[in-house]
């Protein structure tokens, strides 16, 4: 029986059960990975497929020098990151982060006020949901936009009031609508950070630590400094791979 592997919006395959045995211990295919064959009804975890009664499997470690590598197929492979070379691995498959210097992005931010920081949070969001698909952020970002699409919409009436002293009755209702933004805001920023670390933690594994304090503060400013150097270590990473 041959077997279809679903990541994220990813499928590999097809793989023999004795595939999926040698790459779930090579680090390849992850037992959280989706399994389906053409007599199954939907798909399982891999986990499940590989051990169907639920009990414990016996141990067995498998040779760390001959594990092959993994036929090809449309769209590349899902990689474990950092497998060795030896084993016939190819290199990272997943999409590096956006690589534009942090003292770039404040230069353009402040240059289009605000503009520029606004895109690019869409960028790095859009791109985290590539590699991370349980991230949210890109919503979070799209709530708080529209939010402060809507509380500019109904500033410029208010403004004009005020120029001609009709009053300000919506005053407070903006306030309001600002900070719900701005919380929403923090929200997004946290949950890039907390996809960043499961990402860079189990997938592509680097030991990737976020300083809660500094996203809060300094929010995309500091995560793309991060995502340079997260780009600088992987290509360190590839550089020792071919050097091998």
């Amino acid at each position: 029986m041959n077997y279809h592997i679903t990541r994220g919006d990813q499928t590999y395959g097809p793989y023999t059960l004795a595939d999926l045995q040698r790459y779930v211990a090579s680090g390849h295919v992850l037992p959280t990975d989706l399994a389906k064959s053409e007599e199954m009804a939907e798909a399982v975890p891999v986990s499940q497929t590989l051990n169907p009664s639920g009990l414990p499997p016996a141990f067995e470690a498998p040779p760390a020098f001959c594990a092959p590598p993994m036929p090809p197929y449309q769209g590349g492979y899902p990689q474990a990151a950092g497998y060795g070379q030896a084993a016939g691995a190819p290199a990272m498959q997943f999409e590096d982060p956006p690589n534009l210097n942090w003292g770039l992005v404040l230069l353009f931010d402040f240059l289009t006020c605000g503009i520029f920081q606004l895109v690019w949070n869409f960028i790095l969001s859009a791109w985290m949901k590539r590699v991370q698909p349980t991230s949210q952020a890109i919503i979070y970002y799209a709530v708080v936009y529209g939010l402060q699409l809507i509380n500019t919409g109904f500033s410029i009436p208010i403004f004009m009031a005020a120029i001609h002293h009709t009053g300000l009755s919506h005053h407070y209702g903006l306030n309001l609508l600002s900070f719900v933004a701005w919380v929403i805001r923090i929200f997004a920023r946290f949950n890039m950070k907390s996809s960043l670390e499961e990402h860079f933690n189990t997938v592509e594994p680097i030991g990737l630590r976020l300083n809660g304090v500094m996203v809060f503060f300094f929010g995309g400013l500091y995560l793309q400094s991060q995502m340079n150097r997260i780009n600088e270590i992987k290509q360190a990473m590839r550089y020792r791979g071919f050097a091998a």
